[in-house]
């Protein structure tokens, strides 16, 4: 659950390769206990991002916190707070399930019997105990994105970065890498997520960033998002043609449909918008069969903001 506390605080983040300019000036809060997505076109700058936060990557300004650690001059006192799992994994394949996990309890110097404890715990948690003593390069994409993810949780961080987890796996792989980011957010985990599934970040986030050529052009939640578009509409249906022509009268500029009987009102979708809505046809004394919110989906807001389609396969 989010709280009032900051996990991750970006001021003007900037970053260049060269003459290219990657991050202009970059802007990000994230409350603790939060999901985070970041959204864009491939190439817009979203695992750079990544890779700075994470202490991979060297920036070229501004100013960073994660777990209120100062980025430049605490790097070792924010990668102790954070667990990070790539686009490209980080298992080794001519390692067992339980081999990886066990090199990874030695790299963060758990002893041997704390460092048997959390595999196995690991292990139980993402649901590898029967591919335990399997080689990875045997296991299934969905069950090595598992691994990797659980890895990344040897260390008990707080905060994680998940740059596109969810990339080529089946349906059910990645609703079950959905219900493991579920729980660790219930447990007060703070999650930094960027993908190329436009589902993925409506169903996951709390708030939303849309990066485009180095520049984060909005942030929100879903909702917020979606109102910035316009085309939402309230679809209305009624018994009759009568009742039709007078609510058509009292909505001037709506789309009439004669042959389904219904009205389409342009709105915002907001409550007070449909409020008044409804107000206006009690006044007139106009009866509604049926009532529709229908808005932009977060596909509508990412090709408005950014020119660029749902597509976003590949990296950057």
């Amino acid at each position: 659950m989010a709280t009032n506390q900051t996990a991750i605080a970006v001021r003007n983040l900037r970053k260049s390769y060269g003459s290219q300019l990657v991050l202009d000036g970059i802007d990000l809060d994230v409350p603790e206990g939060s999901v985070y997505a970041l959204l864009g076109p491939n190439g817009s700058g979203k695992t750079t991002t990544v890779q700075i936060l994470s202490t991979y990557l060297a920036m070229d300004g501004g100013e960073v916190r994660i777990a209120g650690h100062d980025l430049v001059k605490e790097p070792a006192a924010v990668r102790a707070a954070i667990g990070v799992t790539g686009q490209f994994s980080a298992v080794d394949s001519l390692l067992t399930g339980e081999e990886n996990l066990r090199l990874m309890t030695k790299l963060y110097h758990l002893g041997p019997q704390e460092g048997r404890r959390k595999t196995a715990e690991l292990l139980e948690r993402f649901d590898l105990v029967d591919a335990a003593k399997k080689l990875a390069a045997t296991y299934s994409g969905g069950m090595k994105r598992r691994l990797d993810l659980a890895m990344s949780l040897v260390g008990t961080p707080r905060i994680i970065f998940l740059d596109e987890p969810t990339t080529g796996l089946d349906p059910r792989s990645r609703k079950t890498m959905w219900e493991i980011i579920r729980e660790l957010l219930g447990e007060g985990v703070t999650i930094f997520l960027t993908t190329q599934y436009l589902d993925e970040a409506d169903e996951l986030a709390d708030k939303i960033g849309v990066l485009d050529q180095g520049k984060l052009v909005a942030e929100g939640t879903v909702t917020e998002l979606k109102r910035r578009i316009p085309g939402g509409h309230v679809r209305l249906q009624f018994a009759d043609s009568g009742l039709l022509s007078s609510a058509a009268l009292t909505f001037q500029g709506s789309i009439r449909d004669e042959e389904a009987l219904t009205l389409t009102v342009p709105s915002d979708g907001s409550v007070r918008s449909l409020r008044t809505l409804l107000d206006r046809l009690d006044n007139e004394a106009i009866a509604v069969e049926n009532l529709t919110v229908q808005m932009p989906n977060l596909d509508d807001v990412f090709f408005a903001l950014t020119g660029t389609s749902k597509n976003l396969k590949g990296g950057e």
